[in-house]
Parts: structure tokens; C-alpha cells; sequence
């Protein structure tokens, strides 16, 4: 068994909402540093909570998490938003780009917030794996929904971040944009050594990974590696069974 260094870690994590509803329910985790992660599991099954656990989005009712060697569950708010906006990198299903900034502006956009220069070099090789060079000077409006969500990747890969949290990304997308966007993290992390963790309901979607974590009712159930559509279907019909 190969080690691969772990980029994110969660130890007894459990999410409890409002009126008892308990979405986690005591989950440990590593997630790998310059690897593709899928999460996977039935609707209600808590993988979007543990994401956003993960991901210094929501805080959980109790257990810790870490991101490298910080721990976030430490952090106070102030510190948890300057983490997500130099060490994490965010992809949803919606895009949010700004409608009135270009590609190339909406790309680098996290450094004008920070108020740093992009590296030029890595700046072209982002753009350069997304396929959007000759786009670069249009507006979120004159692009189609698979090139705004390449834009939105783009971004969150361009400032290197420790690792980039993907939340159905291809949820908008028709499959041939769906397939393009999926290679484009798939190259994010081969070629740009990059980690990416997605939460997606896609067969289709998780063969892209080098691992695919199941999680029903808030319990971490089994994982794939090197995952072929088949064997997550196979995994996904055994899960939902169970939760019917």
C-alpha cells in the first residue's frame, strides 16, 4: 500500500442541526495530499456536511479537523475566512463568477483580494489545462455553462491551494462539459500536483477519482480505489438499500 501524505484529516466528527437531526455521526477521515478524492452516498446521507466540515465551511457539533498541520477547529472566524481564502480552493455547482469581470479577472480574482500578484507561470499553466486561452477577455455571459465552470475551477486552482473541495460540480453541466470539466481536475491534480476532494452523486463523475468514499446516515461505510462506474453503481444500489 502506497502512503500518501495526508492534506486533510478528520477525527470524530459529528454534525447535529436544530432539532436532534443528527447528519454525522462520528466520522474519521485522511484525504491525501496530490490526490482525487469522491464522496459518495444516498440524498441525506451527510456528505456535503462533512465537506463543509472539512472545509472550515461549518463548524461540527464535536470532533476535530485539520488542514496540513492547523487545526481548524481551533481557529476563531476571522482566522478560519483568511485560511479558506489562501489555503483552500472552492468549486460549486453554482459558478459564482462576477458578471462583470472578464475570465482571465474572475481567475485571479483571490489575489486582488489578497492584495497579491499571481505568478505569471502558474497563471498560463492553469489556463492553459483549462483550455481557455482564446477566452480569457470574455464575460461571464458570453461564455457557455461548461466554460464559466472551467473558470470557476481555474480559480481555485490558480493560488495553489493545500486543497480544492468540489461540490457537485457537474450538476449544471450536460455530460460532454461534464466530462471536460472532470479532465480538467483530473490534470489539476496530475499535472499541477494539486489535491481535490468532490462530493458528487455521479457514477460517471467518481471514476475520475483515485478514490471514492461511501458514506449512509453520517457513518464513513467503505471506500473504492481506482473506481470504474460499475462498482460504484454496484456500491451505491447496496447503500441506498439500506437507507429505503
Amino acid at each position: 500500500m502506497t502512503h500518501h501524505p495526508t492534506a486533510v484529516r478528520a477525527s470524530g466528527l459529528t454534525k447535529t442541526y436544530g432539532a436532534g437531526v443528527r447528519a454525522l455521526a462520528g466520522v474519521d477521515v485522511d484525504l491525501h495530499r496530490g490526490r482525487f478524492t469522491a464522496i459518495m452516498g444516498p440524498s441525506g446521507s451527510g456528505k456535503s456536511t462533512l465537506m463543509h466540515c472539512v472545509a472550515g465551511l461549518d463548524r461540527p457539533s464535536t470532533g476535530r479537523v485539520w488542514i496540513g498541520e492547523t487545526e481548524l477547529t481551533e481557529l476563531s472566524d476571522d482566522e478560519l475566512t483568511v485560511l479558506r481564502r489562501d489555503r483552500i480552493g472552492f468549486v460549486f455547482q453554482a459558478y459564482n463568477l462576477l458578471p462583470t469581470l472578464t475570465a482571465l479577472e474572475n481567475i485571479t480574482l483571490p489575489f486582488a483580494l489578497a492584495g497579491r500578484r499571481p505568478d505569471p507561470e502558474v497563471v498560463r499553466a492553469v489556463i492553459e489545462a483549462v483550455g481557455l486561452a482564446d477566452r480569457l477577455d470574455h464575460r461571464p455571459h458570453q461564455l457557455s455553462g461548461g466554460q464559466q465552470q472551467r473558470v470557476a475551477c481555474a480559480r481555485a486552482l490558480v493560488t495553489h491551494p493545500d486543497v480544492v473541495f468540489a461540490d457537485e460540480p457537474t450538476g449544471a453541466l450536460d455530460s460532454a462539459s461534464s466530462a471536460e470539466l472532470l479532465a480538467f481536475l483530473r490534470r489539476g491534480v496530475d499535472d499541477l500536483g494539486r489535491t481535490v476532494v468532490m462530493v458528487t452523486h455521479d457514477p460517471t463523475a467518481a471514476t475520475y477519482a483515485d478514490r471514492v468514499l461511501f458514506l449512509a446516515d453520517g457513518h464513513l461505510v467503505g471506500e473504492l480505489l481506482n473506481p470504474t462506474a460499475d462498482r460504484v453503481l454496484d456500491r451505491m444500489k447496496s447503500l441506498e438499500g439500506v437507507n429505503a
